[in-house]
């Protein structure tokens, strides 16, 4: 039986799927890390952690499954996007990686867009924000000048992996792509933002398709773990992009919501569009093609801070357990997410929630239902500007992550989003696209469309949509859409206050 490993390095945790060729799941390993914080708003890793937790997962592997050793045909990976891994001579490493998850970077960012923002957006089809690389490049540059004197290679999470297995260099479209330093139609290192802000191109490594073999298992890891053939390995993919790969959106009759702490609804896109940042925009996993990504900050994140609120000693089953018994619109009573600030489609971090038209006839499952529907709404503005670009509608949306454990929330979705909404049989996250790409890449399957027959299995059970609720919904979101102008002064005044 043969098998391919997906490796998806994620914030906290390094994760491993080994599938066959028949799409079975056949073993899963994990090994989580720490994050560190040296000051307010640093978000940091040793990439040597990531190396150790790699290895941790291939000795589980090949403990745990007779035939791994000798089985093992092809690797390849989804990394955490974003994220700036600095090499210097002799390829050590010259400062820990700092993550997507760090804000330190609020004023180069500001610097970025003031003096070069107009160019950005057109190359890269997105607005810079802390999270993304060219930021973090620009903060060594004025904070580490001695360190940045040093560094000869940058990398993406990933790719430093995939380089300490095969012990060569690459990045891949789908990572570039979320640099701020990549020409998305182009399909290249932009050598207009590199001048504008002093890299050198030769610190960039070369850029390759997701299913390019960039090497195969070294002489010493292969002994280590047993590995008895040639192990290819293929470039992998950016989370999102692995993540909507894994849950079978390979054209653009669907899109993929998912509600994790933050909320992210994403769609395969053709052709390059420009939504001059007000949605994200990547190269995709799929050769020559890309994907839209709108994104909620706080979905699950609401959810979570509503319970601990206000349900305190509830279970999320007893919390939600009487919303099916509210009709849709909470009896009058409407939530935005907007606890943490706002990603899509306003980019405003001192925007905040808002429960609107409270009375007394409100009880505790009318808040709980509001809660749900204001974060559907919050990732309803992603789909609106994706169809209204494209002229079209979503035949069905995929739905993973907490939304797809609540059949009342399920059926939400398909209200507002007027769509059907399916679920996936096992979630298994980007690590399933990450072996879908290394399956392609070793000629399992002519190309992802037929890979995602067999790799990819829905549940039975469809959400349509009703239609006395979407016209109800319909309304409603008109009203949404109007809150977040009508208090947008007002938060900024009162997170100025309290700042």
């Amino acid at each position: 039986m043969s098998y391919v490993l997906g490796i998806d390095l994620g914030t906290s945790s390094l994760k491993g799927i080994l599938m066959n060729k028949a799409g079975q799941v056949i073993a899963e390993a994990s090994a989580e890390y720490d994050i560190d914080s040296p000051a307010p708003g640093f978000s940091e890793q040793h990439p040597e952690y990531w190396v150790v937790a790699c290895e941790e997962v291939l000795t589980r592997l090949s403990i745990e499954v007779a035939d791994f050793g000798a089985e093992l045909e092809a690797i390849s990976f989804s990394g955490q996007m974003h994220s700036l891994v600095t090499l210097g001579d002799e390829d050590t490493l010259a400062y820990p990686a700092i993550l997507w998850n760090d804000v330190r970077t609020t004023k180069q960012c500001q610097q970025i867009m003031d003096t070069f923002g107009e160019t950005i957006i057109e190359i890269t089809k997105n607005i810079v924000l802390e999270g993304f690389t060219l930021p973090k490049i620009l903060w060594l540059q004025q904070n580490k000048p001695e360190v940045w004197e040093k560094v000869r290679k940058i990398m993406l999470p990933k790719d430093y992996l995939a380089f300490i297995l095969t012990g060569n260099m690459h990045c891949e479209y789908s990572d570039a792509a979320g640099t701020s330093l990549f020409d998305i139609e182009k399909r290249e290192w932009s050598a207009a933002i590199c001048e504008k802000f002093a890299i050198d191109m030769s610190i960039l490594p070369p850029v390759v398709s997701s299913v390019e073999q960039v090497g195969v298992v070294n002489a010493s890891y292969a002994k280590r773990f047993g590995l008895q053939r040639e192990v290819k390995v293929f470039a992998g993919g950016a989370d999102n992009a692995c993540a909507a790969l894994g849950a079978g959106v390979v054209n653009e009759d669907y899109a993929l919501v998912s509600l994790g702490t933050s909320g992210v609804f994403s769609s395969f896109e053709a052709e390059i569009s420009n939504y001059k940042g007000k949605l994200h925009f990547f190269n995709h996993v799929i050769p020559n093609a890309n994907y839209s990504m709108g994104v909620t900050l706080a979905a699950g994140n609401s959810l979570n801070w509503f319970k601990n609120t206000f349900g305190k000693g509830l279970s999320f089953a007893e919390l939600l357990a009487d919303v099916y018994t509210v009709a849709p619109g909470s009896e009058g009573l409407l939530f935005t997410p907007y606890i943490v600030g706002e990603r899509t489609p306003h980019i405003d971090s001192k925007i905040r929630g808002s429960f609107i038209g409270i009375d007394t006839r409100h009880e505790l499952k009318h808040f709980a239902r509001a809660v749900l529907e204001g974060i559907t709404f919050s990732l309803k503005d992603a789909q609106v500007l994706m169809e209204e670009a494209k002229n079209k509608k979503f035949k069905q949306i995929i739905s993973v992550g907490g939304g797809a454990k609540n059949a009342d929330w399920m059926q939400m979705q398909a209200d507002i989003f007027n769509a059907e909404i399916i679920r996936l049989e096992v979630e298994q996250g980007p690590g399933v696209g990450a072996c879908m790409i290394a399956a392609v890449g070793n000629g399992w399957f002519e190309d992802f469309e037929a890979c995602r027959n067999i790799f990819v299995q829905y549940k039975d059970a469809t959400f349509t949509p009703r239609e006395e609720n979407v016209q109800k919904y319909e309304q409603l979101y008109d009203v949404y859409t109007q809150v977040y102008p009508a208090t947008k002064t007002i938060c900024s005044t009162l997170t100025n206050f309290n700042e």
